[in-house]
């Protein structure tokens, strides 16, 4: 285990979650032996994952012919299955937080992607969740809309952990912190404590190079003055963008604003890489672990990439290297007339449709289970 590449990541200050769960990960011990044996910190959750755990998985229908028996609509049955699991999650990473002194440990719910852009709506179910789930490792996931982003400063406010999702560019990062300072201070200003109140801002990556290399592509192909600027480009997009990202989350979490903040127990809002499969073949599978170790920050890698890392990772501190160049990558984008800002607007709104189609398509697979299970005659 001492040269597991895993473990080694703590030590270089990045923390090791998991992008998966399900039934049988909790109850078959494979989550305690990932805890155990490659210092699996976390885990995160999201309409997608959850879709193919209930839909896949035969462990949940035992638990949807009882809810459903008892009369539960869909909706009801959907989130008393993720509640459940949740728990069942904070409970096996509880001692990890505790060893932790709160700064790790935690397992992440998502209000209903439905919500995306209803602020009252994702706060009132966002505390809903929290109280429901009643663990001081959950964090609640929001999205980094335009309407999540009070939200998120209403929910910290309330001391309510929030992990903020579908995060993908700089701008939109910089208020994400802005929100959080806001939150805190607002707490600061009620007196309450600010020590146990737990963020990080989730910043998605693949899905940038997954947009953006084919653009660059067909420039390289067309042989004109853009192409070599398109090949030196083709593939850095993702990486230049979180590296510029965590020079931005040094400048705030190092800023006089915040500092006033920490002298009354505040925390810095973690950047965490999500999103961090490798989709394209001809990349590395852990083109999106290695050049993002450093302090402060998690990796949220699903069970593949996870394996890849443990069987040829090799763990350094790498995410301060090039930052200037990083800088440069993402201004050069303009050359090839590419617009970042609104690349990045088009994946928040790609990404907001896509965990609500998961949504609804388990939504839809229970309300078919319910109709069956209350057609069915009764035994006995």
């Amino acid at each position: 285990m001492k040269d597991n590449p895993l473990i080694h990541l703590e030590s270089l200050g990045q923390s090791v979650w998991m992008d998966f769960i399900s039934r049988e990960l909790l109850t078959s011990g494979q989550l305690k032996r990932l805890i155990e044996e490659d210092g699996v910190s976390g885990v995160t959750s999201n309409p997608s994952i959850f879709e193919k755990a209930i839909l896949l998985s035969p462990d949940y229908k035992q638990a949807i012919h009882s809810l459903a028996l008892a009369g539960k609509r869909p909706e009801e049955i959907y989130q008393q299955m993720t509640i459940t699991d949740i728990r069942m999650t904070s409970d096996q990473f509880r001692s990890t937080f505790e060893a932790a002194d709160g700064r790790d440990g935690f397992v992440s719910l998502e209000v209903s992607p439905l919500l995306a852009h209803d602020t009252a709506g994702t706060v009132a179910e966002a505390r809903a969740l929290w109280a429901a789930v009643d663990r001081p490792n959950v964090m609640i996931k929001v999205p980094a809309t335009p309407e999540g982003l009070p939200a998120i400063q209403a929910l910290i406010g309330a001391g309510i952990n929030v992990n903020i999702t579908l995060l993908f560019g700089l701008k939109r990062y910089r208020q994400v912190v802005e929100a959080y300072f806001t939150g805190l201070e607002a707490r600061l200003a009620q007196g309450a404590p600010l020590g146990r109140v737990a963020s990080v801002a989730s910043f998605f990556l693949s899905r940038i190079d997954v947009l953006i290399d084919p653009a660059l592509e067909q420039i390289m192909k067309g042989g004109s003055a853009q192409a070599a600027t398109a090949s030196e480009l083709h593939g850095q997009i993702a990486i230049g963008s979180a590296k510029a990202a965590y020079g931005i989350f040094n400048e705030l979490f190092q800023s006089p604003r915040f500092q006033r903040l920490a002298q009354h127990g505040a925390r810095p809002q973690r950047l965490l890489w999500a999103s961090t499969s490798t989709k394209n073949a001809a990349y590395s599978d852990i083109k999106y672990v290695e050049p993002l170790i450093g302090p402060q920050t998690i990796n949220t890698l699903p069970l593949e990439t996870l394996t890849a890392y443990r069987d040829h990772g090799k763990p350094a501190a790498r995410l301060t290297d090039g930052l200037q160049l990083a800088r440069l990558t993402l201004e050069k984008l303009s050359q090839v007339q590419i617009d970042l800002d609104g690349i990045t607007a088009q994946l928040e709104r790609e990404g907001v449709e896509k965990f609500s189609q998961a949504y609804d398509k388990t939504l839809s697979a229970l309300r078919e289970a319910q109709a069956h299970i209350q057609g069915e005659p009764q035994k006995g």
